[in-house]
């Protein structure tokens, strides 16, 4: 059982690790316009020819839009949780391409941002970008080999994607202060709108692409984990899979996520993709993110889909036993997306989310509740679905 308890802070003090782990960071597009390096805001959409009108929706819908904005800025409140809980590693889903390349691939929606602005990553302190999603290879093969290169000699470590499939599918491997590593694994899924000719080959650059999501797709991943983890190595699993709307988590999803703790040694199954978050599980002690939901973007404006609350965010704080990767706590910190900025959410607006995590997480055992400095804590094997709101 996951108890609550007080913000744990990483550097592997008394034997735990803790990870920050966010879902889609999007600093392409109109984020990119604000920034001290915008690059060329053409974009190719069917309805809107320039970045920039994404951040004329923005300021219609919440107000004026610092010119420019600092690296620090897009992160806001967030950059002082990640201060006070030291988190030992921090990985995101980087859903955009870094280029100056001015030849998109055939899509509906292209992201990219000017390499000069890659100072908004590590402002942060991002240590590893997962890059197995449906925008990374926006402006083709010679924007995605500038992406590598442009995060690389930044000193950010990336997985997922690679210059042929040895390197798409070799893990990124982080290590901890105090020994040990966190082997970081990225897989993308066609089901997220991937296309298929993006997949890495042994002659051409791209994603760690799966053909499906049977229990066959998990022996290579399991072959290629046991070659390279050692003892006290952490492993992480990042997978883009699934649609942008719906808290739908299917059986194929859950045999997947299930298999790869039970047969690939995965440690945290990190899910992303949809726009919010989705349900989460404890299975056999290990930590499953079926989805994380967005974490920086530039939909503010956007109409058509405010059920789901897509401004509303998580900071996703986890942390593991370091002798065997079991989840100790898991604790997230709601934010909400304003201005191109994280702002920490309001007692109401964390209702809303614990509500809905308990709703989701109810088919799995696993509930939230919470506790001091509006944190959520994951409760699993008590009744979900109480929330507590003084």
């Amino acid at each position: 059982m996951i108890e609550p308890a007080e913000p744990t802070q990483g550097n592997g003090l008394s034997g735990m690790v803790t990870l920050f782990l966010a879902g889609d960071v999007m600093t392409g597009r109109g984020i990119d316009q604000r920034l001290p390096h915008p690059g060329d805001p053409r974009i190719y959409e069917p309805d809107l020819t320039s970045s920039a009108d994404y951040v004329a929706l923005a300021e219609r819908a919440n107000g004026a839009i610092p010119k420019p904005i600092d690296f620090n800025y897009i992160w806001g409140d967030a950059l002082g949780e990640l201060a006070d809980r030291k988190p030992d590693i921090r990985v995101v889903n980087l859903e955009t391409a870094v280029t100056r390349s001015a030849v998109p691939e055939p899509k509906r929606i292209n992201y990219k941002m000017s390499p000069d602005n890659v100072p908004v990553l590590t402002a942060a302190g991002i240590d590893c970008c997962t890059l197995a999603n449906n925008h990374v290879l926006d402006w083709g093969r010679p924007g995605f080999l500038e992406t590598l290169d442009t995060l690389h000699a930044a000193g950010i470590e990336t997985a997922g994607a690679g210059r042929a499939i040895d390197e798409a599918a070799a893990p990124a491997a982080l290590p901890l202060p105090n020994g040990g590593r966190v082997l970081v694994l990225g897989l993308g899924s066609t089901t997220s709108g991937i296309p298929r000719n993006w997949a890495a080959t042994d002659r051409e650059p791209g994603i760690n692409l799966l053909a499906n999501l049977s229990l066959g797709s998990v022996r290579p991943i399991a072959q290629r984990i046991g070659k390279m983890k050692m003892s006290r190595d952490i492993v992480v699993v990042s997978i883009h899979w699934g649609g942008n709307w719906g808290y739908e988590v299917s059986r194929e999803q859950m045999d997947f996520a299930h298999a790869l703790i039970d047969e690939a040694g995965a440690d945290v199954v990190f899910g992303h993709s949809s726009h919010h978050p989705k349900a989460i599980e404890v299975y056999r002690e290990r930590l499953i993110l079926y989805g994380c939901g967005d974490f920086i973007d530039d939909y503010e404006g956007i109409r058509g889909y405010e059920e789901f609350c897509d401004d509303l965010v998580l900071m996703y704080f986890a942390t593991l036993r370091a002798r065997d990767g079991a989840l100790e706590q898991l604790a997230m910190v709601p934010m909400q997306i304003r201005n191109f900025r994280l702002h920490r959410a309001t007692s109401e607006d964390t209702a809303w989310l614990i509500d809905t995590l308990n709703r989701e997480g109810r088919h799995f055992g696993a509930g939230v509740r919470l506790d001091i400095n509006n944190t959520l804590n994951l409760d699993c094997g008590k009744e979900p679905g109480v929330r507590t709101i003084d």
